[in-house]
């Protein structure tokens, strides 16, 4: 089923975002890290993707081979699998990084024949090094090219294509305004719907929502959540991110971090506050970013679901 018609202001629900495990682990594994998150019944669960590494090894006549190296197991597998295992909708990413548009369209394929409904377009990553995002030849340089292609693969509109939006702006866009036209061309290139980056301050949501609304986007967008679970995130999130945390979490966090299980549940309250209260202004689902750790999030969904 498509996200946009799971969507029920009167009946929101969790969603969840999980990473795809490095190799090695099993399909078993996998399936009961999620299994706590499934008592509380998500109506969808995305699927992140991630580009190929590229690595250069030494050969003995002192020159270098260029490697490339998959380090997780692929969303195709990973999406299999929780649809083997549990009732709930699959949103597999795809990104222009490290992919061409004919890699892209066979991917589409796979995720047609497996049956699902709904994708999730992104650009990716620069590569470790570029200062600037460089497509591969033959690949989209931008989201809304992305969207545009899957829209042309399609056919009949079959997938209901998300997109990503930054209540604080990316961090290569200009000013907020400018951010916001591009997140508009990915809605006029076919996007169903927008989920936010995670933010830690619902205010920069609401304003978020308004800007959007006011420039002529009117698809769901989805607020994406994560708990904080150590003190070295209020360091690592904005400078991975580039995201603000606000004060009030940082003295806090700095309050108990001689305790990491305070720490946690510093993060955990803030989370469960943010969830109430976004579900008090009417949001149809709240998008959480699990990050292979379950433990936090279950506490928040046990709060508020």
């Amino acid at each position: 089923m498509r996200i946009t018609d799971l969507l029920d202001a009167r009946h929101p629900f969790p969603s969840l975002e999980i990473v795809p495990p490095m190799g090695g682990m099993t399909q078993d594994e996998l399936l009961e890290r999620i299994a706590p998150l499934m008592e509380f019944r998500p109506r969808f669960i995305n699927v992140t993707t991630h580009r190929d590494e590229i690595q250069f090894v030494p050969k003995e006549d002192g020159r270098f081979e260029r490697r490339v190296v998959r380090s997780r197991v692929s969303p195709v597998a990973v999406c299999a699998s929780i649809r083997g295992r549990y009732d709930v909708e699959v949103v597999p990413h795809l990104i222009c990084a490290g992919n061409t548009a004919a890699e892209i369209e066979w991917l589409v394929q796979d995720f047609r024949y497996l049956g699902i409904d709904n994708l999730m377009a992104l650009r990716g990553d620069s590569l470790a090094g570029e200062k600037r995002f460089a497509p591969v030849p033959g690949g989209y340089a931008h989201a809304d090219e992305l969207v545009r292609g899957i829209r042309r693969m399609d056919g009949g509109g079959r997938f209901c294509i998300g997109v990503g939006g930054y209540p604080e702006k990316h961090f290569e866009a200009a000013n907020p305004e400018t951010d916001i036209a591009f997140l508009k061309r990915k809605v006029d290139a076919g996007a169903d719907c927008i989920f936010t980056q995670m933010f830690f301050d619902n205010a920069v949501f609401y304003r978020f929502r308004d800007r959007c609304r006011a420039a002529g986007i009117t698809v769901p967008v989805i607020p994406g959540l994560k708990p904080l679970t150590t003190a070295r995130q209020v360091q690592l999130l904005p400078e991975t991110f580039s995201i603000d945390i606000p004060l009030a979490l940082t003295e806090a966090v700095r309050e108990a971090e001689a305790d990491p299980e305070a720490v946690r549940q510093v993060g955990t309250q803030w989370c469960t506050d943010q969830c109430r209260d976004l579900l008090q202004h009417g949001v149809p689902a709240v998008h959480f970013y699990t990050m292979g750790k379950s433990a936090s999030v279950v506490e928040v969904l046990r709060n508020c679901f």
